[in-house]
């Protein structure tokens, strides 16, 4: 969290704040007294942590992501569970369209191959975006804003989600295989866990194909990172861009040498405005929990 935002939340709460592993101990040693818990998805709280904060009224996450959050003991208790959906998926879209952009033109490779003295002469030419088919595994908040940026492209959007849209405009294709066969771009918007993990596998990549692009914003556990690795330096698709990675927070070693993939360091859901959202949203739904009234973002 920005360290803007803590006096913030100060202004309503008497904050315990454990931005890292030093001042965690500091934090733990007084969940006895905490009544409101704020972490993110990929941190999470934990069963035995729930145990140890017998006053807590309402666990939530920061962001849509909420894969590590103890949701079953939580609910046991009758702790109210929410979380930041809608407060960052414009980014994140923005984000995503960033990352297709930039794989598909190749630019962090042109950009550097330029300051060393390379001309377009030499280089081969890189494919755009506009016309392109473009796969959506999860339409949800994201997901949806995702695909109307890529409309603005002119492309032509499918989709795979656990629940068809009927009203959706977009095709939709029953699994994560038959998405990858049809896509020249398949873009992972779905929540982490043990339902998605490892969703996008070696076969999913087969599917996808040597002119495919793979692009991740959700989680890095969907993604078989070894997988991966040997499909981008075998040509078994043509590049990825991705936000997440299993090894999270240290880069995906398997990846970290080729320029066809553009690695971003989980950014995607990270901007002034959605910060400043998220913690507003916290705020209200506390004030909520504390009046008796329902969070506007129950999970």
């Amino acid at each position: 969290m920005p360290d803007v935002h803590v006096p913030l939340l100060g202004e309503t709460f008497d904050v315990l704040y454990a931005p890292d592993i030093a001042s965690h101990a500091a934090v733990t040693s007084r969940l006895n007294e905490v009544e409101y818990v704020l972490t993110n998805g990929t941190r999470g709280y934990s069963a035995q942590e729930l145990a140890e904060t017998p006053k807590l009224k309402q666990l939530s996450a920061l962001g849509a992501g909420y894969e590590n959050l103890a949701m079953a003991e939580a609910k046991q208790r009758g702790i109210i569970v929410s979380n930041g959906a809608g407060t960052n998926d414009s980014i994140v879209a923005d984000h995503a369209l960033a990352l297709m952009l930039a794989t598909l033109r190749r630019l962090p490779m042109l950009d550097r191959v330029l300051r060393e003295g390379v001309w377009r002469n030499v280089l081969s030419s890189p494919p755009g975006l506009s016309g392109k088919r473009v796969g959506i595994l999860g339409l949800g908040l994201i997901g949806e804003k995702i695909a109307r940026r890529a409309a603005g492209f002119d492309c032509e959007i499918g989709y795979t989600t656990r629940t068809r849209r009927d009203a959706s405009p977009y095709a939709y294709f029953a699994d994560i295989m038959s998405l990858a066969s049809w896509a020249d771009c398949l873009v992972l918007a779905a929540p982490g866990g043990a339902q998605t993990r490892h969703i996008v596998n070696a076969d999913v990549l087969k599917a996808l194909g040597s002119t495919g692009f793979l692009f991740n914003i959700s989680r890095g556990s969907l993604v078989d990172t070894k997988a991966l690795g040997e499909a981008l330096r075998n040509g078994t698709i043509a590049g990825a861009g991705l936000d997440v990675y299993e090894s999270e927070p240290k880069p995906p070693v398997e990846l970290i040498d080729l320029d066809n993939v553009v690695l971003t360091p989980h950014m995607a859901g990270r901007s002034p405005e959605a910060e400043q959202n998220a913690i507003e949203l916290f705020i209200a739904n506390a004030k909520r929990t504390l009046a008796g009234e329902p969070v506007s973002t129950p999970l």
